[in-house]
This record gives structure tokens, sequence and C-alpha cells, in this order.
């Protein structure tokens, strides 16, 4: 893959990521082999990780359930930063690299909320307290306790339009993210029947490293990683992706990070990939009949893993979210043709498409199977709606 052309790009990365050819046994190998994957849509981040598996766990929600109620996948704050599903193996190097820069980006933010760092420091042995011998808090729990040690006054004061006291609680629980004092816990049911976030004790859930790295080591694993699974990748890509300078992606590189990756060449642009990630093996499989469709969620790691070269997405992801355009990507043969959501009803579902393109009959008997897919996620039929 010396000067691959667009569709190769394409077709490597889909195998790469574990999207076609090689599905991962569970959910939990998928985010190992990911590193780490965006969740702040939650309900569509798990079909993110179900759909990359295979065997009896393909297209399972309750495996991914099973996993993110045990600890081994937590939803925490890393990276860019938004919610991203992370191994509970990894997330402690992760937060090595990441987490002082997280807050010293937070600095101004801080000031404006009026949270130094004493406040912080009350703030985080107020919610370690709560969360110690095994409890698991909802945030309105973590308000409760915050409020009862006089750190956030519930006066109806607004900032930008929102009430100061829900700002002060996001940024004070972020920073006992940061600071290694809270992580996610078990998911509850709320009322409503949505999932609830809780979070538990960070030493509780994440296990201790097994041997001392430095800086060095940690961002050749994390630049190993990164290439292998979403590579043909550039340096600006990754240095995007992981918020990390490209100066420090270049330096994990040279640290060993390159191992069994190759450089090729696109559109005047260098990107790193593992030849064995994206291989078919030299067997035709499923996926390489086309046309093949794939409904992935906006912020999917085929979409949030590049930036330099997203374009060969062929299209714009994600939607704004001021957009009237359903924000979720419909992909044929690996490029962007529709944008889609689901809507949950009692029992059912209805999957909302609006094609970029008019579909061939191919093409569109592909779009139904992509469809049977997702209701086998959902557990429930699903009836597709063309806008």
């Amino acid at each position: 893959m010396q000067q691959p052309g667009p569709q190769d790009i394409r077709r490597h990365r889909l195998r790469a990521q574990r999207l076609w050819d090689h599905p991962a046994d569970d959910a939990e190998a998928a985010l190992r082999w990911l590193l780490a994957f965006q969740s702040q849509e939650y309900a569509y981040a798990r079909w993110s990780l179900a759909q990359r598996t295979g065997g009896q766990a393909r297209d399972y929600a309750a495996d991914v359930d099973a996993a993110i109620a045990a600890g081994t996948i937590l939803r925490t704050h890393i990276l860019r930063p938004t919610w991203h599903f992370v191994h509970r193996g990894d997330l402690r190097w992760l937060m090595l690299l990441c987490a002082p820069r997280l807050k010293a980006g937070n600095k101004g933010r801080d000031r404006q909320l009026g949270l130094d760092t004493a406040t912080v420091a009350r703030s985080n042995d107020v919610l370690a307290a709560a969360v110690a011998d095994g409890r698991h808090r909802s945030r309105d729990e973590l308000a409760s306790k915050l409020t009862e040690a006089g750190l956030l006054e519930d006066d109806g004061v607004k900032l930008n339009g929102a009430p100061l006291r829900g700002q002060r609680l996001g940024h004070l629980v972020f920073h006992a993210e940061m600071d290694r004092i809270l992580v996610s816990g078990t998911p509850r049911s709320a009322d409503s029947g949505a999932v609830q976030q809780t979070y538990a004790a960070f030493d509780e859930r994440v296990p201790p490293l097994s041997a001392d790295f430095g800086r060095d080591a940690a961002l050749a694993r994390l630049t190993a990683r990164y290439f292998a699974s979403r590579g043909p990748a550039s340096v600006k890509d990754c240095s995007d992706w992981s918020k990390l300078p490209q100066a420090d992606i270049r330096r994990g590189l040279e640290a060993g990070g390159q191992e069994g990756l190759e450089l090729a060449q696109a559109d005047g642009v260098d990107l790193w990939f593992s030849p064995a990630a994206g291989s078919n093996g030299g067997t035709a499989t499923a996926e390489d009949e086309s046309p093949r469709a794939d409904l992935i969620q906006c912020y999917d790691e085929y979409v949030m893993g590049y930036s330099k070269t997203r374009g060969y997405l062929g299209g714009p992801a994600p939607a704004a979210l001021s957009s009237t355009v359903p924000q979720h990507v419909l992909l044929l043969d690996g490029k962007m043709a529709g944008n889609w959501k689901h809507v949950l009803k009692p029992g059912s579902a209805e999957l909302r498409l609006k094609p970029l393109r008019a579909f061939s009959a191919a093409e569109r008997q592909s779009v139904d199977g992509a469809v049977e897919r997702y209701a086998a996620f959902l557990r429930r039929p699903v009836t597709l709606e063309l806008a």
C-alpha cells in the first residue's frame, strides 16, 4: 500500500476497526483493541461495540451491558475530553498521559465558576468519602453530599443562561475523575427507563499498573495501538484524537510505537498503518461483496478517529447538534450515504433514514440487512422510514 486510493483506505480502516472481517470475541476485546471509544451518546455507543463482535456476542447489547456493570468497561472523561469507554486495564496509564493537560486546560473555566485549589481539594475529600467501601453513587447523590458540605449552594444563580450549581457540580466531578478519585460505577435504571450513570471509587474499579513505565513508554503504547486499530492515519489524526501534541505522537513512534506498522502516502500525506490489521487474509469474505451497508453512530471511531483525513468518509459527520438532519451515519462500501436515528416505542422502534442519494435495488437490500442487524441489537422489531 505505497500509494493507496480512497477505497483502499476505507476498506483497510473498516477491517482494522473490526467493522469488517475481523470481529472481536466480545465487547471487552473490541474495546481493548480500540483503546478508547467516544461514548457521549450512551445508547448508540453500546451499539458501536456490539457491532464489532462476533459469535454469540454479535450485536448483543446485554454483552456490552454486563461488561459495563462489572467495571470491565468504564465510562469516564479522557482524551479530548468527553465521555469515553475505556477498558479498566488501560485507564490508569491513559490518565498519566492525559490528566495533567486536561486539568491545566480547565483553569480558565475553574476561575469562571469560582473553583480554586482549596475548593477542589475539599470536594475531592467529600466525594471520596461518598463512594468509599464499595458504594456507587448517582450524580444527584454526589450533589447532595457536596451541598451538605457547603460546597454546592442551591441559590438559583445562573451563568451564561444555565444554573451555576449544575455547572459547578459537573466540574467538581470532572476534577475528581482527573485526580483518580471517581470513575464510573454500575449503571442504574431510572424511573423513566433511561440508564443512569453512577460513580465509584477509582482505586476499587481500576487495577494498579503491572509495572512502572515512563512517559515515552506510554506514548509508544498509545501510538502503536491507535495506528494499528485506525490506520491508515496521519500523525495529525492521532494528535487530534488524543489531544496530545504532534511532537508527542512522533516521539511515541520513535520510542517503539511504530513496531508492526508501515508508512504509505496518499494525497501528499504520510499515513501509518498495520498491514496485518487491515488484511482479509487473501480470501473473499462477505464484506468484500458490494454493496455493503453499515449503520454507525455519529461518534463512531470510523468518524472520530480522524481529523485531517476524515474526508475519506465521503460526507460531513458528525452533523451539528443544531442540525435537523439525523446525526448518525449510513455507510455504503465504507462511504457515507445517509443519516439516521432511532425512535424507540413500547416494544418496537423506527429507524428514520435520510439518504444522500437514491439507492439501487442491491443497495436497498443491503440497507435492509443492516437494519435487521440493528433490530437484533435492540431486541425489538424495527421498521425503516425513508425521509
